[in-house]
């Protein structure tokens, strides 16, 4: 049983590992010619750097293990989002707006879902450095575009704030655990939960918090909540900046949740999620999250989102793979310059080993380079 691997982590086998691996290409090429510089975290950090501005999200999901060097806890790292954080604060240092991507494997001690892997590839874009709505609205259409570039569409994003909740929680005056108690009634839309824990909460505020699990849809939810909310600064707030983005993306599949809240611990702003496929779950999501970097001693504005390359690739249809050329040693003229020409034009050009057991075709072969007539050219491999 020394093969079997853990529960919920999976080998890639070639025709997977190729789609990751175009997809990857694809999308990082896309980011880079939207001005992304890429960078690639370290898998294994000093814990409490990993946790820093993210940790109540985090925490069940870090792998941890002492470090045999300092005797001090690292963490495999759950999230890149606060390693590119604290990239941004403390080693480029910019005083301008800063664009980074990344792509890498993260690991969770459990899997988010019964489908989930517990190693995702985890591959996203964020900008730091700039408070307005613009670079929000920039990375909401970047994924817009990412899953077009994928092959996969989107079919809609909701847009969600989370200032509506924590300034409806804080006209509440709930307790930190009671706060926590509703924000995941909130997320699992547990009415009968909400008016229990709701109890003692005023009329206003009860009757607030019990109408975000039924805010969702098209453009008119932004009205209807205008009307339902109280008038509050801070929410009327969160609600113009739905609208303004929402104007600014009305080419997208826009729509809104105003109960979903995913990432609340450390998002600051807006929030959105985007489906496509025939995924019936979020393929991305993001938000802002100005708050993250303060904890690293340097406070800027960010935004930005991820996914997981693993679950966007299980909504690509597979590619038609083109089979390899099989080319058979031989002291004949012209052989070795016949296999790099085909190499330099792309092609998949296999040197056939002695004794070779089993089918070329299963080693991805399809063609053969053969001599014809004092040329080198490629002909279909006949037979297995």
């Amino acid at each position: 049983m020394r093969w079997v691997l853990p529960e919920y982590i999976q080998d890639a086998l070639p025709a997977e590992a190729a789609k990751l691996e175009d997809l990857r290409r694809r999308l990082l090429d896309a980011f880079r010619l939207n001005g992304y510089q890429l960078v690639a975290p370290p898998l294994l950090e000093y814990l409490e750097s990993l946790l820093t501005g993210a940790g109540q999200d985090l925490q069940l999901k870090t792998l941890k293990l002492v470090d045999q060097l300092s005797g001090r806890t690292m963490g495999v790292r759950a999230d890149i989002t606060p390693q590119v954080a604290r990239i941004d604060a403390h080693l480029l240092n910019r005083k301008g707006v800063a664009r980074l991507c990344y792509c890498g494997s993260v690991a969770h001690a459990v899997p988010s879902s019964l489908t989930a892997t517990r190693e995702p590839l985890q591959l996203g874009a964020e900008i730091y450095g700039h408070a307005g709505l613009e670079a929000d609205a920039e990375v909401i259409r970047l994924l817009a575009e990412s899953l077009q570039t994928a092959g996969v569409g989107t079919s809609r994003i909701d847009l969600g704030h989370v200032g509506l909740f924590k300034a409806l929680a804080s006209k509440a005056g709930l307790l930190p655990e009671r706060e926590e108690a509703l924000f995941d009634c909130l997320q699992a839309k547990d009415l009968p939960g909400l008016r229990e824990l709701l109890g003692d909460v005023s009329d206003e505020v009860s009757r607030a918090l019990l109408a975000l699990p039924t805010l969702y849809g098209g453009a008119d939810v932004l009205a209807k909540a205008r009307e339902i909310l109280p008038n509050d600064v801070e929410i009327m707030t969160a609600l113009g900046e739905l609208e303004q983005l929402a104007a600014e993306l009305a080419d997208l599949p826009i729509s809104f949740d105003l109960a979903d809240l995913r990432g609340y611990h450390y998002h600051s702003g807006v929030v959105f999620a985007a489906y496509g496929g025939r995924s019936p779950v979020a393929l991305a999501l993001g938000g802002r999250y100005d708050s993250v970097g303060r904890a690293f001693g340097r406070g800027r504005p960010a935004t930005g989102f991820s996914l997981d390359l693993r679950e966007l690739a299980a909504q690509v249809a597979d590619a038609v793979l083109v089979g390899g050329v099989l080319a058979s040693p031989t002291a004949e003229p012209g052989f070795k310059e016949a296999v790099a020409r085909l190499r330099a034009e792309g092609e998949n050009v296999t040197i056939e080993l002695p004794g070779h057991e089993g089918t070329w075709r299963e080693a991805g072969c399809d063609r053969h380079l053969v001599l014809r007539g004092g040329a080198w050219q490629v002909e279909p491999l006949q037979g297995e």
